[in-house]
């Protein structure tokens, strides 16, 4: 088993050639790829057999890199996810800098990963990474890497060899919606 700097080396390495992983988030294991990769962005959704605009979370290591893919985030942005004691993933009305097949609409659901592995990858990378459950869509996301699919393990480019024992959060994040009035909304609990 590689260490975690290792696999860290690895994964930006491989995801930097447009490659797809299965890796270990602040929720539940996902199947990911660089964010700005429409050709990778394609693969996961071939891969999970999710419909075509049906939009992929992403996550990025800190708070100030919303900037960079959010064009005008709300000011309550910052306020809901310091908040937060469980992770929360936040639609926002328009993206930027992010691949164009990443939603149909042009917003983007972002979180904001607490993940030290998730932060450390998505920092060497220098873009965000694509965050969905690895499960083919429509079956029961894996709450712990014994449940996922040998089909999965094998569709992907990789599978992180770390934290195959561990179970930090097994539920998905909770996902909110930002009026233009900063009214929220909640889309998934």
């Amino acid at each position: 088993m590689n260490t975690f700097e290792q696999e860290v080396e690895l994964c930006v390495k491989l995801l930097s050639e447009g490659k797809v992983f299965i890796y270990p988030t602040d929720t539940i294991w996902g199947i990911g790829c660089d964010a700005t990769n429409a050709k990778a962005i394609d693969k996961v959704c071939k891969i999970k057999n999710r419909p075509a605009g049906k939009g992929l979370i992403i996550l990025v290591d800190s708070i100030d890199r919303l900037k960079d893919y959010v064009k005008n985030p709300s000011p309550i942005a910052e306020d809901l996810i310091k908040a937060a004691h469980n992770p929360l993933s936040i639609i926002y009305k328009e993206s930027k800098g992010l691949a164009k097949n990443l939603t149909s609409d042009g917003s983007v659901c972002v979180r904001v990963t607490t993940n030290e592995f998730c932060q450390e990858v998505i920092r060497r990378l220098g873009h965000p990474i694509t965050s969905t459950s690895a499960n083919m869509s429509g079956e029961p996301s894996p709450a712990n890497f014994s449940d996922i699919s040998e089909k999965m393990k094998n569709a992907a480019d990789y599978v992180v060899s770390l934290y195959h024992d561990v179970i930090v959060k097994p539920k998905a994040s909770t996902i909110i919606k930002i009026n233009d009035d900063n009214t929220f909304e909640i889309v998934r609990s």
